[in-house]
């Protein structure tokens, strides 16, 4: 299942993004949601997850991004949210969502089918 992700853009060091993922055909709220970043000449690294509702919907951050980025769902909209704050040069990335995955840091994503992603830009 591939997933969308938009919100991205160009924000200036300190500012705030939130990015939405959104999906056709499924319900969101049934599976683990997982945030990736892909920055320039890089790998897929794992951001941030929320488990499905099940498992209570705990969440998960890689330690570069805790204190600053929350992770949340908006069932009514079908829509898992990543709120980042704070945001640093080193967040720039082309940021995408993916369903039943979860892996914090960098890893083997080799296998992924990522869906759109969306350009996180973090200039002055």
């Amino acid at each position: 299942v591939q997933l969308q992700a938009s919100g991205g853009g160009l924000v200036q060091p300190g500012g705030s993004l939130r990015l939405s993922c959104a999906a056709s055909g499924i319900t969101l709220k049934y599976y683990t949601i997982g945030w990736f970043r892909q920055a320039p000449g890089k790998g897929h690294e794992g951001v941030s997850c929320i488990d499905s509702e099940s498992d209570d919907g705990t969440t998960y951050y890689t330690d570069s991004v805790k204190g600053r980025f929350t992770i949340s769902r908006d069932n009514a909209k079908n829509t898992v949210y990543l709120q980042m704050n704070s945001l640093k040069p080193e967040d720039t990335a082309v940021y995408f969502c993916a369903a039943d995955l979860c892996q914090l840091g960098y890893g083997d994503f080799e296998d992924v089918n990522w869906g759109q992603g969306t350009q996180v830009t973090v200039s002055s």
